[in-house]
């Protein structure tokens, strides 16, 4: 039995990611993701009553830059900056609205424009929010590889040490990958690769990571309409996909107090998630067909 205001996916849109230099501006692509969304969805942008918008390389209010290409309504627009989980923290901002019964019908949107190279911070005058993780993961793991790698890179090590993964297990999952993004028409990479190939890549952690398990700055932007049942039953859309759990969550103590990489990047949190969702849903992780 579904929920009294169960959230309907009622369409999603994207563009094609591309490497910083080779993508449209960050409006641009916004803007081809939204409309996208909305045609896939059949409701016109006037029907939208709140947009939440996720991004994190770019100035305030983004958002609306992106958005008003599309309409000017006068809705709110709430800009959204959480780091990896920036898409994922628009997505669940725009169901709590319609699940709630605030509105009847949400965007979610995100989009980046990266710069090349290495994940820096640009406010160098002020403490970095990773200064408490930079300090426990050098002690932990002492690495010169940029901040992202280092973190991942010592998890995976953490892994290895604890159930004797190998350095080609993380390799098969690089190769599964580029055969997944090779019949991708929207993603960055679409050369499948093998674990060979994966394994024979430079080096960027000595026997953990190579640099073909790395992900490199890309630029692109995705969509998500989001209704109400009633809204979806009023205009004749689809009620076959929708959110049927969610979860967010930040850190625990043990995130430092266990002096463990796995736990520095985030494996208590996403335990815990995970818990609520199987609960709220009334499923296990035998149930599930697919895993992300």
């Amino acid at each position: 039995m579904s929920k009294p205001n169960a959230t309907v996916i009622a369409g999603v849109g994207m563009v094609a990611f591309a490497k910083p230099g080779a993508s449209d501006n960050y409006d641009v692509m916004g803007e081809q993701a939204i409309r996208s969304a909305l045609a896939d969805a059949g409701v016109e942008f006037t029907d939208i009553e709140q947009a939440f918008a996720g991004y994190v390389y770019g100035d305030s209010t983004c958002g609306q830059k992106v958005i008003y290409r599309v309409g000017m309504t006068g809705i709110p627009v709430i800009n959204v900056n959480n780091n990896c989980s920036t898409g994922s923290s628009a997505l669940f901002l725009a169901r709590q609205a319609v699940e709630s019964g605030q509105v009847e019908c949400a965007l979610a949107v995100g989009f980046e424009q990266m710069q090349a190279g290495a994940l820096g911070s640009a406010w160098d005058d002020r403490p970095s929010p990773f200064d408490k993780f930079d300090d426990e993961c050098n002690d932990i793991f002492a690495s010169t590889a940029p901040l992202a790698l280092r973190y991942f890179g010592g998890a995976g090590k953490s892994h290895m040490d604890k159930y004797g993964t190998q350095i080609s297990d993380f390799a098969k999952i690089r190769a599964k990958a580029s055969r997944h993004a090779k019949n991708n028409p929207k993603a960055l990479f679409r050369t499948e690769l093998s674990e060979g190939d994966v394994l024979q890549s430079p080096e960027m952690i000595p026997g953990v990571m190579t640099r073909l398990m790395a992900c490199p700055p890309t630029c692109g932007a995705a969509a998500t309409i989001l209704v109400s049942e009633a809204f979806a039953k009023k205009h004749g859309i689809r009620r076959d996909v929708k959110v049927v759990a969610q979860s967010m969550k930040t850190d625990f103590p043990s995130t430092f107090e266990a002096h463990d990489m796995m736990q520095l990047v985030g494996y208590d949190m996403t335990g815990a998630a995970a818990r609520d969702v199987y609960e709220s849903a009334g499923i296990g992780p035998d149930d599930l067909d697919v895993v992300e």
